[in-house]
């Protein structure tokens, strides 16, 4: 196994998480080969895919993975249990040592969890000699309490993306799972909207029927123009369908490169008005098309 590389300590607020691939702890073959599945973030799991018996030696592996392995240019998080069971602390005291890029917390319901987190994790890099909120922090959203206290979250020091679980907000809310989440439509926008006020990133929930991949590209256009960031994925074979949905249109990555060369070329010329065919244009415009660019790159589509 080669030395793990370095330089995915720095895990920026903006950067692309178009799909975040589950991999199970306690399976060493994805594990190994996780990073050629192509996801631009790995989420190494140990809560609800493993089994009580199987927690400790889950634990053991993926943190002898992320000392070990190069997961090049993927975000690699870990999903540790949740804060009231027995093996929360010893998550933390295993995973944090290791300096993932963050880690993504299940079933928070209260700011007072993540203050009380956000403290231990400090504990641990000060005896660790790792710079205090180096490891950052990824709520998921799974209850009705939860949703209530998004806007908190949100602003929470560490927290950089909030996810949602549609299976348990389902469950919990007592409403009917349908096949594109229409029951979660109130709740992923007041998420998406705590997200965009602290400029920082939604990520959609799963796409449970690994079989339906035009049902998952759907479901990824829907995510996308209702303001998620990315998507949850649970199998490889999703990622490329979710990547599809995220890839620009010529027509779209044209237009976004002619503003952003002309919002380059005004900032040179010191001028506060930029035109692009016609239209004024602002600076979240010129923020939009860059990310398209971004994807368009990812993607690697001609820009």
């Amino acid at each position: 196994m080669s030395k793990r590389s370095t330089k995915r300590n720095d895990s920026p607020v903006n950067r692309l998480r178009r799909t975040r691939l589950y991999i199970p702890g306690n399976n060493p073959a994805m594990i190994q080969n996780a990073v050629v599945y192509g996801a631009d973030s790995l989420i190494f799991d140990l809560e609800d895919s493993i089994s009580l018996d199987e927690k400790d030696s889950a634990r053991h592996l993926v943190r002898n993975a992320l000392l070990t392995l190069d997961f090049e240019a993927c975000e690699v998080t870990v999903r540790v249990n949740s804060l009231d069971t027995e093996f929360f602390i010893k998550d933390l005291e295993a995973i944090v040592p290791t300096k993932p890029d963050g880690l993504l917390l299940p079933k928070t319901q209260s700011l007072d969890e993540l203050i009380r987190v956000g403290d231990l994790i400090s504990e641990i890099e000060e005896k660790n000699d790792i710079s205090i909120g180096t490891i950052k922090l990824m709520p998921i959203i799974e209850s009705a309490k939860g949703v209530l206290n998004v806007e908190k979250f949100a602003e929470a020091p560490r927290v950089i993306a909030l996810g949602m679980g549609g299976e348990d907000l389902v469950a919990d809310i007592g409403a009917k799972r349908t096949k594109f989440g229409r029951e979660l439509d109130y709740i992923s926008s007041k998420i998406i909207l705590a997200c965009a006020a602290n400029k920082i990133q939604a990520i959609d929930t799963v796409f449970i029927d690994v079989n339906d991949t035009e049902g998952l590209y759907e479901a990824s256009l829907r995510a996308i123009e209702i303001g998620f960031q990315g998507k949850s994925v649970i199998h490889p074979s999703q990622i490329q369908h979710v990547h599809r949905a995220f890839s620009p249109s010529q027509e779209e990555i044209e237009r976004a490169r002619r503003i952003v060369k002309a919002y380059k070329d005004a900032k040179k010329k010191s001028l506060g008005v930029i035109s692009v065919d016609g239209r004024m244009v602002d600076l979240p415009v010129v923020r939009r098309s860059e990310k398209i660019l971004k994807w368009a790159e990812a993607s690697q589509q001609k820009i």
